[in-house]
């Protein structure tokens, strides 16, 4: 199977951890690896790195060719500006089917994961993604979404409907698939966790190449037309002039929007497990995602916390020390040339004040 990992985004909510030259999925915000070396590494001993492949933001290949040396360089494919992920994935599998014989694009199973999750079951994450891999290998579905079983009602993620039990893979049933819903508001999540009818979206599926690029040529034939522009060119010299002259001008559209939310039930079933997934995608979450105690704190570096809970307080300056006395709730980030202090109410306004600073003279801090 090929796994496709997706590492463009900026993370801008996980600021000042994060930033536009190193975003989060480069940086060591969970122990000492970055997100992006553990995703490689959940997968890389099954599946080999000459199968994985890294979608990115042309100006982050570098970085990932350092962090990631075993990968072939061809296994990184840059866009050149950001057009979100419905022309993301259009472009990494039209890099796939061009290495890819014609005759094996409806039978070549392919995984798209994401490199700045976290997780700390991963055995169980393997077998759930091998169980996805068999089901769509043996043609019991056309496309397989792979879900969190929910540890609470969150409300700032999305959720898979499960319909009815179809059978077992690996020891582990698999779904009837229902819906998709993107943060649904707290009292519908907190129906949906107690009825045990739906999971967290992870975001993570396993299908075939030629599907999806059918959902495409179906469903955005606009877009479709020119990701095969494009794709006609992989490999020759015109390459990065069409890239540079085609992709900018795709709709910028959700991947959910352009493909998921048209994909017809009765083609997809679902996988989920306790894999201990989570997506710290702001620094709550971030806390949330190490320790969910209302009564626990989580620090990095040198940390002094004094009579406070539920915060988290990170230092990235070897040479100083950061203390707290009676915080509640509270984010703290001391990195070298930017400090954040932040209540958890406030975290959406994070990604508010870094988009403020571009066309400022502080826009190099963002």
């Amino acid at each position: 199977m090929k796994i496709i990992i997706f590492a463009g985004g900026s993370g801008r909510r996980l600021w000042p951890i994060s930033r536009k030259k190193s975003p989060k999925q480069f940086e060591p915000i969970i122990g000492e690896k970055s997100t992006l070396r553990l995703a490689v590494d959940r997968v890389a001993n099954v599946y080999g790195a000459e199968n994985i492949f890294i979608s990115t933001n042309e100006a982050y290949v570098e970085i990932i060719r350092e962090q990631l040396p075993e990968l072939p360089n061809a296994n990184v494919i840059g866009e050149p500006t950001r057009r979100d992920l419905a022309a993301a994935v259009g472009l990494a599998l039209a890099h796939l089917a061009k290495a890819t014989p014609a005759d094996a694009l409806d039978n070549e199973p392919v995984a798209i994961l994401w490199g700045d999750n976290y997780m700390d079951q991963v055995d169980v994450f393997r077998r759930v993604l091998d169980g996805a891999e068999k089901l769509v290998a043996n043609q019991k579905a056309k496309i397989l979404f792979i879900g969190e079983t929910p540890r609470f009602a969150n409300d700032q993620l999305g959720w898979i409907g499960l319909g009815e039990e179809k059978g077992a893979v690996n020891g582990r049933p698999f779904y009837a698939f229902q819906s998709l819903s993107y943060r649904p508001p707290l009292a519908e999540c907190q129906k949906m966790f107690a009825e045990n009818t739906h999971v967290w979206n992870t975001g993570y599926f396993v299908t075939t190449i030629g599907f999806v690029r059918k959902q495409y040529q179906q469903l955005q034939p606009t877009m479709w037309s020119g990701l095969k522009e494009i794709e006609d060119t992989i490999g020759q010299p015109n390459y990065r002039e069409t890239l540079h002259r085609v992709y900018p001008n795709l709709d910028a559209m959700s991947f959910d929007d352009a493909i998921l939310h048209h994909v017809d039930s009765a083609e997809a079933l679902v996988l989920h497990g306790e894999m201990g997934w989570s997506d710290p995608g702001t620094l709550y979450a971030l806390k949330e995602a190490i320790d969910p105690d209302l009564r626990a704190n989580v620090t990095k570096g040198q940390v002094v916390v004094e009579a406070s809970h539920d915060s988290l307080v990170y230092n990235y300056e070897s040479d100083k020390l950061v203390t707290v006395i009676g915080l509640e709730g509270m984010i703290v980030v001391n990195t070298e040339d930017a400090i954040l202090v932040v209540h958890k109410d406030n975290i959406p306004l994070v990604k508010k004040m870094v988009d403020g600073l571009e066309g400022t003279k502080l826009e190099p801090y963002s």
